[in-house]
């Protein structure tokens, strides 16, 4: 399973790709027309405790990063259910708003998806 992630701001072009976004609130200034979704997987996201601690500098990235991975194995059953449901021969494109391309929620989650396999 091919796996990228990219700011929904800056892809907006319909594609081949899976476009999946990965954020638990939708993103400022863009349609739902606009997103060209195939799906919205909220449960994907941070819990807002722990989204809103790393946006309010309260936790580090290294803390963001142990938390959310163990959301993410905690949560492994249901994303193992969404999975079932989407077209793995497809290229999965991981959406997100944040500004930081590198210290967000969609890589670690690209890596846990990859690890799943």
């Amino acid at each position: 399973m091919n796996i990228e992630t990219a700011r929904i701001y800056e892809n907006k072009e319909a594609s081949d790709k899976l476009r999946i976004l990965v954020d638990k609130l939708w993103p400022r200034g863009i349609s739902k027309e606009e997103a060209l979704l195939d799906h919205w997987y909220k449960q994907w996201a941070p819990s807002d405790d722990l989204r809103k601690q790393f946006h309010q500098d309260k936790i580090s990235w290294e803390e963001f990063q142990k938390e959310y991975k163990q959301e993410l194995k905690d949560n492994k059953d249901q994303i193992l259910n969404d999975l079932d449901d989407l077209d793995k021969r497809k290229t999965l494109l991981l959406l997100y708003g944040s500004k930081d391309k590198t210290n967000n929620h969609a890589v670690l989650l690209k890596d846990f998806l990859r690890d799943l396999n």
